[in-house]
């Protein structure tokens, strides 16, 4: 009776022992042993966030591409991922173009390496191609509804930020500053004119041909004077043969550059006046653009890779695009909750300037993007490196 009493109080007491630790916090919730995440379509469907965040963790890496630090604020994405999960994120070839993307998606469908990369944010004609090649992952964050922009109907891809081209000029070399296109040809401005990628790669400078175009007499379905533009400024002499970047602008290497206007703002804040510059938008067209958010389908990490999308479309995600002067798809549904902080709202650009850019389709962007890539060599015939 007496060996009953005191096993049946040993059983009490570490029942109280066991509730009094429960009491003190959960553990953080295992990753649901049978669910695939490289086929999970949403957050809910993998077991909820606790679960998607541990089997993330497992994972403790995600691989990225072309992802520039000054790009829409990336390298601060990076770190508050990090710092946030614990999980460590491989930038691949951040200067790469929305075609390395793809490509290193089809390169690597067999390697789970650190080349490999598990999301890609390409032009808006990628998209649809890399849907189309079974490249990419159905997912859709948790966010979704409140997504504006392109958005595939299954989640293969949708919309991140927007913005506008504009030319970004070095002041300390450029003294009589080009207000519109046509002014590009003016032989003043020989040697100091830069693309900012390659046209038969990037989706940038792809549509930066394509703006030209419309500002010398072309059509969102007629892409061929931005070509004969180009060619023009080739020969003139104006236009360099090389890839504009931070670096090269800062120096002065590449004086006059197009740009995101998200990126020119930022490299005027980073360069705090040395070197001064001025953007400028274009008087003839007001060129807009996006990119892509999308997840690849042989992505090593599936589960980081879901967990970044959700990081990106979360409140906290939109506004570090905004501190570097991307306006995100959550943009609207921001402001109007009244999230957005007077600092970032400054950031933003007018409503009106986005509202009234020339925005082609992904249709007419595809058939752009063709004729550019098979004809900047030879009707331009400048090897951009």
């Amino acid at each position: 009776m007496r060996f009953n009493r005191i096993t049946l109080s040993l059983f009490s007491l570490l029942a109280l022992l066991s509730m009094l630790l429960s009491a003190c916090g959960p553990a953080a919730a295992p990753a649901p042993a049978n669910v695939d995440w490289s086929t999970v379509k949403s957050v809910e469907e993998g077991g909820g966030m606790d679960a998607l965040i541990a089997a993330a963790k497992a994972e403790g890496e995600l691989n990225v591409i072309a992802l520039p630090d000054d790009w829409c604020n990336y390298g601060g994405m990076m770190s508050a991922f990090t710092a946030k999960y614990g999980i460590k994120v491989n930038s691949i070839n951040p200067e790469a173009g929305s075609a390395d993307e793809v490509q290193a998606i089809i390169d690597n469908k067999e390697n789970k390496g650190p080349q490999a990369p598990d999301v890609i944010d390409v032009g808006p004609a990628y998209g649809p191609l890399a849907k189309e090649q079974g490249l990419l992952a159905a997912y859709k964050v948790a966010t979704w509804d409140s997504l504006t922009g392109l958005k595939d109907p299954d989640g293969y891809f949708y919309t991140d930020y927007n913005g506008v081209l504009v030319f970004e000029v070095n002041l300390d070399v450029v003294k009589d500053v080009p207000q519109d296109w046509a002014d590009l040809l003016d032989p003043k401005y020989n040697g100091q004119v830069a693309i900012a990628g390659d046209p038969r790669a990037s989706n940038q400078a792809a549509q930066t041909v394509y703006a030209a175009a419309i500002a010398n007499g072309g059509s969102l379905d007629n892409v061929q004077p931005g070509l004969e533009f180009f060619k023009e400024m080739n020969a003139a002499g104006n236009l360099l043969p090389l890839i504009a970047n931070t670096g090269s602008i800062a120096k002065g290497e590449t004086p006059i550059t197009f740009q995101w206007n998200y990126l020119a703002l930022a490299n005027a804040e980073s360069f705090n006046g040395n070197p001064p510059l001025e953007i400028v938008y274009p008087a003839s067209v007001n060129w807009g653009g996006f990119y892509l958010q999308a997840i690849s389908a042989y992505a090593p990490h599936p589960a980081a890779a879901r967990l970044w999308q959700e990081f990106l479309y979360s409140d906290e995600g939109q506004s570090l695009w905004m501190q570097g002067y991307c306006a995100p798809a959550r943009l609207g549904d921001m402001l109007e909750r009244g999230v957005v902080s007077d600092e970032l709202k400054a950031k933003m650009p007018d409503p009106a300037v986005i509202e009234n850019a020339v925005v082609p389709s992904a249709d007419q962007l595809n058939a752009a993007r063709e004729i550019i890539k098979t004809q900047w060599d030879s009707v331009v015939g400048l090897d951009i490196k």
